[in-house]
């Protein structure tokens, strides 16, 4: 399966809640990417959070439209994200929304890892590109 890597950049800014009782737990963010390396572009899109009284414990939900070129291959495509952070133990699920794939990336499927290490972010894109007519 080829892969893809390289850094990117991240910029997260808080969005305004519902104001209802009881949700001051749940928080949405934007996000903001630069990518560098095999996928080369920008992503915007937007999260969704839930802490909890336990410290370390957390869950959120995103999604994020990639716009760029993936190896030379120019298009877009959206990243769905599911994390959860059990008692500081993480977990993190990041796929390519199927038929997502614009132009050049039409047919794309995959899954993408995220790496943070010394404060740099590196991604691994796994992937396939079924060619469609």
């Amino acid at each position: 399966m080829p892969r893809a890597t390289g850094l990117f950049d991240v910029s997260l800014k808080p969005l305004p809640m519902d104001n209802d009782p009881g949700t001051q737990l749940l928080g949405r963010m934007s996000i903001d990417k630069q990518f560098h390396g095999d996928l080369n572009g920008a992503s915007k899109g937007q999260m969704l959070t839930g802490g909890t009284i336990i410290k370390n414990s957390a869950g959120y939900v995103a999604i994020e439209l990639v716009t760029g070129s993936l190896k030379g291959r120019k298009g877009s495509f959206i990243l769905q994200h599911t994390g959860a952070m059990n008692r500081g133990e993480p977990s993190l699920v990041i796929t390519v929304v199927p038929d997502s794939g614009t132009d050049q990336l039409e047919g794309l499927k995959g899954t993408m890892k995220i790496d943070i290490n010394a404060g740099k972010h590196s991604y691994e894109l796994d992937y396939v590109l079924a060619n469609f007519p």
